[in-house]
């Protein structure tokens, strides 16, 4: 084979490389442009999450520093696409106080959500004599003093889109729903097994990650 020969295949391979390197450049950006097109005609977004009340039974801290909790709070979430829907496969619901989990996760039934549509949930929450740090318990007598405390009612799960006939995978789902509580000041405890439950209207708009 002769050097002109050579640098023919060389020259040829080049214009192959060039020609595979173009088509998937191509390929790349009209993956990119379809993406950009479904994105453009069903502009998805998150479900809106509303925590519409709670009713108090048990919100008492022991001298053991352990914080004993009862509550039944009223979830909506609204599913504002119009052409997506989206299945709720495992959803826990807990209460937070200060940064700390003061209750169990309570599971939530596994719900599917169509176009515009809203569903609604009311969990009982239970903490019972759940140990607490000790910050913890002086912010509690601290918040009880000053008539207000703020619980944090938060979801966490797995959701998957709808579009026609095609199913996503799941991702991940977080809700945060700040819930101030009015504990009546100094001398009114809040429900401590006593007195009546104490039901309380929020309808507080929440924060949702996925």
């Amino acid at each position: 084979m002769t050097a002109k020969d050579c640098g023919h295949e060389d020259d040829e391979r080049k214009k192959l490389y060039r020609r595979l390197s173009t088509a998937a450049a191509f390929f790349f950006l009209l993956v990119l442009f379809l993406i950009l097109l479904i994105w453009l005609i069903l502009q998805p977004s998150k479900p809106r999450f509303v925590l519409q009340d709670a009713t108090v039974f048990a919100f008492n801290l022991s001298a053991a520093n352990t914080l004993t909790t009862t509550v039944q709070v009223t979830l909506a979430a609204r599913n504002s696409n119009q052409r997506i829907g989206i299945y709720y496969d495992r959803v826990d619901v807990y209460a937070s106080y200060h940064g700390q989990q003061i209750t169990l996760p309570t599971l939530l039934p596994p719900t599917y959500q169509g176009h515009k549509d809203s569903a609604v949930w009311s969990p009982f929450l239970y903490g019972d004599a759940v140990p607490v740090a000790p910050e913890l318990g002086v912010a509690f007598n601290q918040d009880q003093i000053a008539g207000t405390l703020m619980v944090h009612i938060r979801v966490r799960g797995r959701v998957r889109w709808k579009v026609g006939t095609f199913v996503s995978g799941g991702y991940h789902l977080y809700v945060n729903c700040p819930a101030f509580i009015n504990s009546g000041g100094r001398n009114v405890g809040i429900g401590d097994g006593g007195e009546a439950a104490a039901k309380y209207q929020l309808i507080v708009k929440c924060h949702v990650d996925v």
